[in-house]
This record gives C-alpha cells, structure tokens and sequence, in this order.
C-alpha cells in the first residue's frame, strides 16, 4: 500500500516515464524508447520554451480513439483499475502526445523560407534534429502563435500528425499551455541510449516576439491528416534528475 502511494505521488506531483508508441520523433525518439518527463517545475510557474520537447494532452481529434476491450474478467479489470490509477498502466481515457516546441505564445512560424528552413519571428532556424532525409516541412504554412499557446512538430516531419494538421482546429493548430504534462528530458530506457534530452541552441537563443493581433494565412493542407497511437505512461521516482531540472529552471 505505501509503494502505491509513493507511486501515485511521483506520478502526480514529480516525474512520469512514457513509452514511445509512434516514429514521430525519430531520430531523436525512438520507437519503444522510456522518456522521463518532468512534471514539477510547471508547478512553479515555469513555461515550456522552444526547443523543449513536451507531452500533451490531445487537444481535440488528433488521436484515433482507441477500442476498449471488455474480455477481461472482473479480478483482471481491478487489478488493471488499480495499477491505471496509479499511472504503472496506460489509461484508456489517457491521449497523450509528445512534440517539440518551435512556436511560442506571440511568435510568428512560417515555411519555407528560400533555402527549405522554417523561420521564428522571421529568423531562420537550424534544425539539426530533423530524421535523416526530412525537410523541414512538405508544406508551405505561416501562423501566429496565440498567447497562452505552443506550436508544435514532430522530429520525423514526413510522418507526424503536428501543428501542421490541424489549423482549420481552434487555436489554427497550437496547443494550450493547460494541455501540457511536462517536459521529457531523459530518454531512460533502453540503456544504450539513455542520454539527456537537450534543447538546440538554435530556438532556445531566439529573443521573445512583440505581442500583437492577428494571424497569418493558412497553410497548404496535403492529404489525410494521419493518426498517431497515445504514449503508454507509468511512474519512476528519479529525484536527482528532477532536481536537476529544477536547477535549470532557476538559472
């Protein structure tokens, strides 16, 4: 009973491990690779930057909903209720995604400039991250971003479901601030790659936009948007990196 308690308290309040479902954030993420993702430095008023890599809550249509089985028996489905609550199952209601931060609230995001990059505030951005192969985007868009807002992509732009897909949605595409879990920052598991998750220079360098009304022009909007499956959650109680990240944020 106490290590589910202390388990609920790390899933609630500290760090939560997120198993990646989806290739699109390749080759930064990898497909089955654990992420520790920071929930407790947002509770001290500190807000996702560009450049971070956060997990959201699927603002509305950007996941297929996912079939609920009722197979299971009833001892089964408790034992399964219990491990959820505690986060060391995934839930059914659970939608999360994960992406990177290239917009925030008050800049404007555009593509392409004349060499293929996108731009942030009308400065060009160099994407070292991108999967091998992938331009920085396959259509034109340009956007600004709402307050209070995030815009994001996926790494593997050939195959992420991101911003992108969804300006004709509310917020032309962002994402809310109250939508966000937290920041991943360690990729834990398998151990072969664990390494820190760190934020390019290129976005985190860039000067904050004046705030101003108005929008940019809809993008270019290419095929069916695709699906992409939730990330599986559970709970790993990592205080040193916890504190850590603490640190950073007080920098």
């Amino acid at each position: 009973m106490v290590a589910l308690l202390v388990a609920l308290v790390m899933k609630t309040f500290l760090v939560q491990v997120f198993v990646i479902p989806s290739g699109s954030m390749e080759q930064t993420i990898q497909i089955g690779d654990r992420v520790l993702v920071d929930k407790f430095t947002p509770w001290f008023g500190n807000e996702p930057e560009r450049g971070d890599v956060v997990v959201f809550k699927d603002p509305g249509g950007w996941l297929e909903a996912e079939h609920k089985s009722e197979t299971d028996g009833p001892v089964l489905r408790g034992a399964k209720q219990v491990l959820t609550f505690v986060g060391l199952l995934p839930s059914d209601s659970e939608q999360d995604l994960i992406k990177r931060v290239i917009g925030v609230g008050g800049d404007t995001v555009e593509c392409c400039d004349d060499q293929g990059r996108i731009s942030v505030n009308g400065t060009a951005v160099d994407e070292p991250y991108l999967a091998a192969g992938n331009p920085p985007s396959r259509q034109p868009f340009k956007v600004k971003v709402p307050q209070e807002r995030l815009w994001v992509m996926g790494d593997h732009r050939d195959v992420s479901a991101d911003s992108r897909f969804h300006m004709g949605n509310p917020g032309q595409g962002t994402i809310p601030l109250s939508g966000v879990v937290g920041r991943a920052f360690v990729i834990a598991w398998p151990l072969d790659r664990f390494h820190q998750l760190d934020v390019p220079g290129s976005l985190s360098s860039l000067a904050r936009a004046r705030t101003s009304p108005g929008t940019g022009p809809n993008p270019v909007a290419v095929g069916p948007v695709p699906k992409e499956p939730p990330l599986v959650m559970g709970v790993l109680g990592i205080l040193p990196f916890v504190v850590r990240r603490l640190g950073r944020s007080s920098e």
